[in-house]
């Protein structure tokens, strides 16, 4: 099987999936539209594996046709780059994507809009594939827009509701702002580099590459920008939660598998370029460190079970850009990897506790689920002890690297990521009790119908929680005296000294960790386990309010911008649009009108005059070419 074929094999079969359940969903059975839409992504799945061992794990370069030439001199190409980086983004896109597919069959067995979602989620996890597998920033940004106009469908799914299209609309909008800045930083790389190829722009960075280059900070800065929007991190992180309002197996693929890790995996390819610029790096750092401490520390005061989650997905990228920050790029990618098997873990739990309830979110309406939803509850345990880095789950093994890199780096970062740790055990132990144990909070009529979710979405959870478990021993620590494989793997495409931390930290850092996590876990059980649903009302104090407002950022942001901008509006259209465009653009009409009523009196209707002027223009005619 050549190299073409097999990009073939892994690109386009979603999107022929979007395509089929698109145009003929409607008309086709439930049973032929799941099998399309499942099948679509175990084929980019198996495709993904083919590659692999068809092309030995080398890197390779595939390109298609040229699709433009950009100011003369960088030729864009429609063509692909599979390198081990590569490779892991694809595994962790298609695998994970594939179980969530599955996992939807079951929870939107009884929407009306079933084809239509499912067409939604395959176009999603086609632009993703594009995104990850561009050998240009140019396909790459083709894949970027592809994701965000999904996740506006897909956020804005149930369109009847107008609380959900305002939700979808916010996550459209601040995207477009991220992309803004994107788009300006692919123009400055054409502009720097000459080329957009990323193997091109990084010949050109190895033979001219100058640190802190001003065009180069620049550039980064944008890119960047575009990273918060997409990534959510400060100050575009507010989408994210709002985005919510879809399904729930929707949250798992936008949070875990796809859209959300696209910037982590941009600044991870464009490693070299964001090294020469030390200045960026930092920023990167500090604007994720007070990503995770502000995401983690709004969770801690949050009843919605998505909401929760999705804070957590926020401050957990903080974790990830602190580590691009500082260089451990492979350490971000690890970490990528683990939070994109326990969070659509978390989600799609949470998603089985929903479904189980008939679509209550509150947690504070739940309670003693334990019983009565036993793999649920043992599949979102074993996600929460992943999530907040419980040896020997996966999360573990990569939160620890991260606290080890902030650690060497910068002892600043290592604190305030420590602190977030620390929040993120306490409201993910508060949700796990609050949900499961103790008694059930709600009324009669719910509690005699919740029930187990079905086999459909249980084996994918399932699966996920092996993945939970077992996903963090592919980068052990060296105090394990095992090999880091990741670090062994991706370090074929990113070039990266490995960042070691002493066995005594390591130990110091394992035992903490487990004595804080038994500590919050008891303080937790005790406090939250026969909590009534009115003690969830927290005493209203100023600390509570703020975390519950979310620190009035939404609110802060509607006075900063959206009412100016109203404003501004409104001026313009019932002043500006009247009093400066109108007239402007009336000039020709008037032109038109005063030339019309001067020439009107040529028409007298007068024999004489027309004679004379006749005579008139004939002697003219005459005297011109006598003349000339």
């Amino acid at each position: 099987m050549n190299e073409e074929l097999i990009l073939h094999l892994i690109l386009w079969p979603p999107l022929i999936g979007f395509l089929i359940n698109g145009i003929l969903g409607t008309k086709l059975p439930k049973l032929l539209v799941t099998l399309i839409a499942c099948i679509a992504p175990l084929t980019s799945f198996v495709g993904t594996c083919l590659a692999y061992v068809q092309l030995g794990g080398q890197p390779t370069n595939i390109d298609l046709y040229t699709w433009f030439i950009a100011e003369g001199s960088a030729k864009v190409e429609f063509g692909f780059y599979i390198d081990h980086l590569t490779y892991i983004m694809l595994f962790v896109v298609t695998g994970v994507g594939t179980l969530i597919h599955a996992y939807s069959s079951g929870y939107m067995s009884h929407d009306k809009g079933y084809s239509r979602y499912f067409s939604y989620l395959n176009l999603f996890l086609f632009s993703m594939l594009l995104l990850v597998l561009g050998s240009n920033i140019v396909v790459l940004f083709a894949g970027w827009e592809g994701v965000g106009l999904c996740s506006f469908l897909l956020i804005g799914f149930w369109f009847e509701n107008k609380e959900f299209n305002k939700a979808a609309a916010k996550a459209f909008i601040m995207n477009r702002i991220g992309d803004f800045g994107f788009l300006i930083g692919i123009f400055l790389c054409i502009h720097k580099f000459g080329a957009v190829n990323f193997m091109e722009m990084r010949e050109t960075v190895l033979d001219e590459g100058l640190i802190n280059d001003p065009m180069i900070v620049v550039l980064t800065l944008f890119l960047f920008l575009g990273v918060c929007g997409k990534s959510a991190q400060i100050p575009l992180f507010t989408w994210l939660p709002d985005a919510m309002a879809g399904p729930t197996p929707v949250s798992a693929l936008i949070h875990a598998a796809t859209m959300v890790t696209a910037g982590i995996y941009l600044i991870t390819r464009m490693h070299f370029v964001f090294e020469l610029a030390p200045i960026t790096s930092t920023i990167i750092a500090i604007v994720g460190c007070l990503t995770a401490i502000v995401a983690a520390s709004i969770a801690l005061k949050q009843n919605d079970i998505k909401k929760i989650l999705a804070y957590s997905t926020v401050s957990q990228l903080g974790y990830m850009a602190v580590a691009l920050g500082v260089g451990a790029y492979i350490t971000a990618i690890f970490h990528l990897m683990t939070h994109a098997f326990f969070k659509a873990l978390l989600f799609l739990g949470a998603g089985s506790v929903i479904h189980g309830l008939h679509g209550e979110q509150d947690i504070s309406k739940m309670g003693g689920l334990k019983s009565k939803m036993k793999w649920t509850y043992a599949v979102m345990l074993i996600g929460t002890l992943a999530i907040v880095g419980c040896p020997p789950f996966a999360g573990f093994f990569s939160k620890d690297e991260i606290l080890a890199v902030a650690f060497s780096k910068n002892k600043f970062y290592f604190i305030i990521l420590s602190i977030a740790s620390v929040f993120t055990a306490w409201y993910m132990f508060r949700l796990l009790f609050s949900t499961f144990h103790g008694k059930f909070r709600g009324t009669e009529e719910q509690e005699g119908k919740v029930h187990e979710s079905p086999w459909s979405m249980l084996i994918p959870l399932i699966v996920l929680a092996v993945f939970s478990i077992v996903g963090g021993f592919v980068g052990l620590p060296k105090v394990t005296g095992q090999p880091h494989k990741i670090y062994t793997f991706v370090t074929q495409s990113i070039t990266q000294v490995r960042f070691e931390a002493s066995h005594l930290f390591e130990f110091t850092l394992w035992a903490l960790t487990v004595i804080a996590l038994a500590v919050i876990s008891y303080l937790c059980y005790k406090r939250y386990t026969h909590k009534t649903k009115e003690e969830f009302e927290s005493a209203r104090t100023f600390v509570n309010d703020t975390l519950i407002h979310k620190y009035y950022l939404d609110e802060l942001y509607v006075l900063l911008f959206v009412n100016p901008l109203k404003k501004l509006g409104t001026w313009l259209g019932s002043n500006f649009e009247y009093h400066v465009i109108d007239p402007i653009v009336k000039i020709p009409d008037r032109v038109l009108v005063m030339a019309g009523e001067s020439l009107k009196n040529l028409q007298s209707g007068k024999l004489s005059w027309y004679l004379l002027s006749s005579v008139t223009g004939l002697l003219l005619i005459l005297l011109m070419f006598i003349l000339k």
